[in-house]
């Protein structure tokens, strides 16, 4: 009986998972050739889907996942092809989803490593060298940043172009692979996006095509965490939903859409905390992502983010964040600076960049008129760079995939918080916001 309800829940899943928009809301793209996503089966017993994360001061996770059980959660590491004069070890998991098994998945730390250098490495002790990047330790700095990434052409032609940016970190602000409970395409996007995954960090948060909860069967949120684990222990959080880093001088802070966040919740608790431990003289730009966005002016997902922003918007503009990066809605949009709804000098950029390429398609219907506090909106695939080029500013680019890589589609010069003295005006706000219990 129990192997006949497993069966029945596939079934539904498989048919249902997938509709989670309505066609007013969303027009489909012009199709594009199919994604054919090769992989020969004799080579299945070698690393596969291999990506990398930050992981506190000079240390870098290595992600892999093996089809053999037995093979070995070791990473050989060195400066030089084909020599590896250090290795590391690290921990495993794997998970089942109803008639699903995972392989297994390898998560090992290696370092410390030399800032803005390049190393070669090799996982499990076979299989193909890999080469990554690490970031440097100062400005200027470059950020990748694309969410909803999904896996069609279209996601193809923004990690092509992506590619052809010289960045140091992907960031991501939640929907990766769109499994959407099919498990067997999480393996599919990892081989994907193990090109770009393998060489620079990609630093993710999640949304809502991660949660796959099954009522009484499934927790939310079993395969995101089993494969893309974050370093949300060094940052003193509790759950790999939120978490906080610091690179070359940016604090960068991940929140969880779908995680509670109202005043008495963990991570509310938390994201208070790691506010206070933040030093601007050390880290003067302050970045949050997350997945729902609070400023939009898209007609798909109006006011989804609004019960997130009544709770936790008072506290990012206390500690003076500087830019705030969502997804969820298929489209490009930025703000001017803003809190509260209105525009303000010593509030955030708001970014909206859920364009990656996923298979619902594009969110072309907007609000009219737009709003005083939205500065740019456009209904096409793409993706952004952000590069900090020192304490005081950093430039915003959009690049939409139907152009070629060097032409920006919206771009802007942004000052930081701290050099607008907006930082030392709030300093008794931000003491008493993020003290008060």
């Amino acid at each position: 009986m129990a192997l006949l309800i497993k069966l029945f829940l596939t079934v539904f899943i498989l048919a249902s998972a997938t509709v989670t928009v309505t066609a007013d809301d969303y027009v489909r793209p012009q199709p594009r050739k199919a994604l054919h996503l090769p992989w020969d089966s004799k080579l299945s017993s070698y690393p596969q889907q291999v990506h990398i994360s930050l992981s506190g001061d000079k240390h870098i996770r290595v992600s892999w996942i093996t089809d053999d059980k037995s093979a070995p959660s070791v990473v050989e590491y060195g400066t030089s092809p084909g020599k590896y004069d250090s290795f590391a070890q690290g921990e495993t998991t794997s998970y089942s989803y109803i008639l699903y098994s995972s392989g297994k998945i390898h998560h090992v730390l290696i370092g410390p490593l030399e800032h803005n250098s390049v190393y070669f490495y090799r996982c499990g002790r076979q299989g193909p060298e890999f080469q990554l990047k690490t970031p440097p330790a100062q400005f200027p700095i470059t950020f990748a940043v694309a969410g909803d990434l999904g896996q069609t052409g279209w996601t193809k032609s923004t990690l092509s172009h992506i590619d052809q940016c010289n960045y140091d970190v992907h960031l991501l602000p939640g929907d990766l692979a769109y499994a959407d409970y099919i498990q067997h395409r999480w393996d599919t996007f990892g081989r994907l996006v193990q090109p770009l995954a393998s060489s620079k960090p990609w630093m993710v948060t999640q949304g809502n095509h991660e949660v796959e909860s099954i009522p009484l069967l499934k927790d939310g949120f079993v395969s995101y965490n089993s494969r893309w684990k974050m370093p949300f222990e060094e940052s003193g959080s509790s759950s790999n939903l939120y978490y906080s880093f610091e690179v070359a001088g940016v604090h960068i802070i991940m929140l969880g859409s779908y995680s509670g966040y109202d005043e008495y919740s963990e991570q509310y608790s938390w994201l208070k905390e790691d506010l206070l431990k933040v030093d601007r003289k050390k880290t003067p730009w302050l970045v949050v992502l997350f997945h729902v966005p609070w400023y939009n002016s898209n007609t798909a997902h109006q006011g989804e983010g609004d019960d997130m922003m009544k709770a936790m918007e008072p506290l990012l503009y206390a500690a003076s964040v500087d830019l705030v990066f969502a997804g969820h809605v298929h489209a490009y949009e930025r703000s001017r600076r803003v809190y509260n709804r209105r525009v303000d000098p010593c509030g955030a950029v708001h970014i909206t960049i859920g364009d990656g390429g996923n298979k619902e398609g594009l969110a072309a219907k907007y609000i009219n008129p737009q709003p005083k506090w939205s500065e740019f909106r456009e209904a096409s695939f793409g993706h952004g760079e952000l590069k900090i080029v020192n304490s005081t500013h950093a430039f915003w680019s959009w690049h939409r995939n139907d152009d070629d890589e060097p032409v920006k589609s919206d771009d802007i010069w942004i000052t930081s918080l701290v050099s607008s003295g907006c930082v030392g005006r709030k300093r008794n706000k931000l003491a008493n916001t993020l003290t008060t219990p």
